[in-house]
């Protein structure tokens, strides 16, 4: 019966990535409709300007917005973490972790109006772009690494960083030699989980991007309007080879160690 519930639960999961997957490979023009097999849609792939550009815009801006908040997540897990109390750490702690449940359409909405409100005393950002969608994306995964990160913190033993303190290490390399190897699971974790939640967003790329700084998710949803091609299967199976690719590798490196 768990084997039967397990293969439920994956087939539900994987049957509609596998079957778009698939139709990639169609000859017809229409996105759900088998035509013979074809690899015309990935030639039309390659030249397709925008959305190869889209999707070279959103791998740099997730991989920069997933390396800005592992570094902001780890110092909000951090002090969340070993600082105990101080003054204004309730209030800290909600507002560190109100990504996590404030609707994406009421952080975008202030995200907008915060840059809107830069722009008008400071004059940046001149426009908004690649930067500001960069920047909020950051602000919503450093939440979610900040939890992983506490979550770690909390869970080590103490007397590793104390008898290292004892043997005379400052706290930087207490720090360097001893917490960081320790919770570099969650950090890699959180810039993993940091980075596809910027590579799937749509909501707030909408809110804060511009002009020449439109990201895949916000391309593809702006084509259902004019019809969908089998370029974006394609584009999806790409991808997810990558994707594959990265996990068999880790696999191995892990494997070897």
């Amino acid at each position: 019966m768990k084997r039967f519930f397990l293969t439920l639960g994956l087939a539900f999961l994987w049957a509609p990535i596998l079957l778009m997957a698939a139709y990639a490979f169609s000859g017809s023009r229409i996105p759900f409709q088998w035509g013979g097999f074809s690899l015309r849609w990935f030639e039309a792939l390659a030249g397709n300007e925008r959305l190869v550009e889209a999707a070279w815009l959103s791998l740099r801006i997730g991989a920069a917005a997933a390396s800005l908040a592992t570094v902001l997540g780890l110092s909000l897990g951090w002090v969340l973490a070993r600082h105990g109390r101080f003054a204004g750490r309730p209030i800290f702690g909600v507002l560190a972790g109100a990504p996590l449940v404030l609707p994406e359409v009421v952080m975008g909405l202030a995200l907008l109006l915060l840059f809107v409100g830069l722009q008008a005393l400071t004059g940046w950002p001149a426009q908004r772009g690649a930067v500001t969608v960069w920047l909020a994306h950051a602000a919503l995964g450093m939440a979610y690494v900040a939890v992983l990160v506490q979550a770690r913190l909390a869970g080590l033993d103490p007397a590793l960083e104390e008898a290292a303190a004892d043997l005379g290490a400052s706290p930087a390399v207490v720090f360097r030699t001893i917490t960081l190897p320790l919770i570099a699971p969650s950090l890699v974790a959180g810039w993993l989980l940091a980075f596809t939640l910027s590579l799937d967003d749509v909501v707030l790329a909408s809110f804060v991007s511009g002009p020449g700084a439109t990201t895949l998710p916000v391309y593809l949803f702006s084509q259902l309007r004019l019809g969908m091609t089998p370029e974006a299967n394609a584009l999806s199976v790409v991808m997810l080879g990558l994707a594959g690719g990265l996990g068999l590798l880790a696999w191995v490196l892990r494997l070897r160690r």
